[in-house]
Formats: structure tokens, sequence, C-alpha cells
């Protein structure tokens, strides 16, 4: 099989990030970009991202998740904590966020260190989801291999009957995750390829080192 992309070609002009014009604080740039994002561009979900890490195995693993918050301190996901990436967090909490908005030419990445948040916000997280998206947590041994499609479907319907009436525990191995950033990269795309590339870097002190760099 064989396929060759080369011809494939996008300019991109839509935008542009200047050195002069951003905050001193990656935050609050990111929280702009969001919510020009989430207003002005056809995203279907905008708190989609990419979490990578380096699994147990050696080996860089990327998938998509969806952020839940971001604060001055970080941002929240959630999962299973024995899933695949939970496993490799615990080994090495060193891990890389991306978002891709195409809509708008925009892409930020984010180096960063992940850490279990507490678990009152868990439960509060928790409480809040859709009975089924609760069931879901509770049926799913995420990333472990199952014999079928059927054997989780059983175990949902069980679930549903055992919780009918009933409110649903939060999993002790289910939660929420902050990525504490050390280096934000912002990225808007230009012209020629000469794309405008912003990053921020953690000082020892805790103010942030701002850099243009080379496209």
């Amino acid at each position: 099989m064989q396929k060759d992309l080369s011809d494939y070609r996008k300019s991109y002009e839509k935008g542009e990030l200047l050195l002069a014009n951003v905050p001193e604080n990656p935050m609050e740039l990111f929280q702009k970009w969001f919510y020009e994002v989430d207003r002005f561009f056809a995203e279907d979900e905008t708190n989609a991202m990419t979490v990578s890490t380096i699994g147990i195995d050696g080996y860089p693993k990327n998938r998509v998740v969806l952020l839940k918050k971001y604060t001055y301190e970080g941002f929240i996901f959630y999962t299973n904590y024995e899933s695949e990436k939970g496993k490799a967090i615990a080994q090495n909490p060193n891990v890389c966020l991306s978002f891709f908005w195409q809509g708008a030419e925009r892409q930020i990445i984010i180096k960063g260190n992940a850490e279990k948040i507490a678990e009152n916000l868990s439960d509060g997280y928790f409480e809040s989801r859709p009975r089924g998206s609760q069931l879901g947590a509770l049926v799913s041994h995420q990333s472990e291999a199952i014999e079928s499609r059927e054997y989780i479907e059983d175990k949902l319907q069980k679930l549903e009957q055992k919780y009918e009436g009933k409110e649903i525990p939060r999993p002790e191995y289910w939660g929420g995750y902050i990525v504490k950033p050390v280096e934000i990269e912002f990225w808007q795309g230009r012209p020629n390829r000469l794309h405008d590339r912003i990053r921020y870097k953690l000082q020892s002190d805790y103010n942030w080192k701002i850099n243009r760099l080379s496209p």
C-alpha cells in the first residue's frame, strides 16, 4: 500500500501572534484563545486535547481526552487511574498536552507534571456526570483486554439493575488529574509556513520567560 501526500497544501492566513501583544501569564492567553475558538470557530469539541505519556513499556503514547477545567494552576481531566495512561503517569508524571483547533489555525503544546486532584473534587465531578457515564466508569477496567462487546454490555445491564433508584458511588480507581505546566507554546499558522510560535517557560522564581521561536 502506498499513497503520496506531498501535494496536500494549505495556506494559513487567519491570524497572527505578536510578542508585543501577549500577556505575562500564559493561562491568560490560553483563556483568550479558548474563548475565541469556542465562540467563533466550528470546533466539535473545543476542549478535546491530546494527552501524551511515556508508557511503562518505554514508548510514548497519545490519546484524546476532554479538558474539564482550567485554572491558573493547571489543566484538569478525569480518567481511570488503573488505565494505561494512569499507570504511565504513576511511573512518570511528566506529560504533554496539545490542542489543535483547525478552524482557527492554532495549536497549543503544554509540557507539565500530572498529579491526582483531591478526592472531594473527584467526588464532586463524578456526581455531576450523567448516570450512564457514572455506570460506564464502574463497567470499564480501562485498557484491559476483554472477551467481547457483549461482556461489557451484560455488565452494564447488571449494574443498572443493582443501582436502580440508588446513588452510584465513585470508584476509588477513577478520578481527576491536574497537569501543572512548566512550558506552554502557542502556535498560530501563518502564510508561507512562517508560523508564529510563542513559548512560555516557567522559571525558578515562578515567573514566565517568553520567547519567540523560529517557525
